[in-house]
């Protein structure tokens, strides 16, 4: 079978599917095009790559930054010459009321949010015994809680329209402790519990929630972290952001993975 029979296969079967279950044929489509994609944390590194690979999916992207505001006008330029709108929206996500202002906006400037990809988070790689419980608190609210804010705010939207994809960035230090501390890793491993309730929610909505779980991207992130090191994974290199966005655009596109966690690691971590 040709691969555009395969397709077309596929399409007729989807088709057929929809109509026994009397879904909306929409709702199991993997057309992207024309949807709207909030990406926190979006100005550099996986974030960008994210709105880069869905804008060129045909998606319209809300480019969410704390401080880089000329990257984020960057990243924005970038979208619009693939010819979708973008907007720069600077907001700190781990912050309920700030989320609000940024979620009203993309809404207002751009349409109710279909996409969302919780990818804002830090890292403060620190001796052990130096971790304060201000830097557990920062890196649980930014890793952690943020997720939970802008999924919760963005949700009412999804479910009126019973059409949704929420995407959450985890890490390989959920599931191995990682290299950068205890604070980073249970903020991770929060990331994948959290994925697993609202996919669990959330199933009979038409709304997915997945998680990817990259390690040692090579992004600033892991360039100023002496700990992260290419002969750790085990194909010897440093991961590319763009290995990360394909994922994403992936999940974007199909309504039938859910609660699942998508490694992205070099094989450092076998599920």
């Amino acid at each position: 079978m040709s691969l555009n029979s395969a397709i077309l296969n596929r399409q007729a079967v989807v088709r057929g599917c929809a109509a026994r279950s009397g879904e909306d044929e929409r709702v199991a489509s993997n057309d992207v095009s024309g949807k709207v994609a909030l990406v926190t944390g979006a100005s550099r590194g996986i974030g960008k790559a994210v709105a880069l690979a869905l804008a060129e999916a045909g998606v319209d992207v809300a480019v969410n930054y704390v401080t880089q505001d000329a990257a984020a006008q960057e990243t924005c330029k970038r979208i619009k010459s693939l010819g979708r709108r973008a907007l720069a929206i600077r907001a700190d996500v781990s912050q309920g009321v700030e989320v609000a202002r940024l979620v009203k906006t993309v809404e207002e400037s751009l349409g109710p949010v279909e996409i969302l990809v919780n990818n804002a988070g830090i890292t403060r790689p620190q001796p052990l015994h130096e971790i304060t419980e201000k830097d557990w608190d920062e890196l649980l609210d930014t890793n952690l809680k943020s997720a939970f804010l802008v999924t919760q705010c963005v949700l009412p939207a999804m479910r009126a329209r019973h059409w949704g994809r929420i995407i959450n960035l985890s890490s390989v230090a959920a599931q191995t402790g990682g290299v950068v501390g205890p604070h980073y890793a249970a903020s991770k491993a929060g990331i994948i519990g959290l994925t697993h309730s609202y996919a669990t929610l959330l199933s009979k909505e038409g709304i997915t929630v997945n998680a990817i779980a990259p390690a040692l991207i090579y992004t600033e992130m892991v360039a100023v972290n002496p700990k992260a090191r290419a002969d750790l994974i085990p194909v010897g290199r440093f991961g590319a952001v763009e290995e990360v966005a394909e994922i994403a655009v992936m999940l974007a596109r199909n309504g039938y993975i859910t609660g699942q966690t998508i490694n992205v690691n070099g094989g450092w971590y076998f599920s």
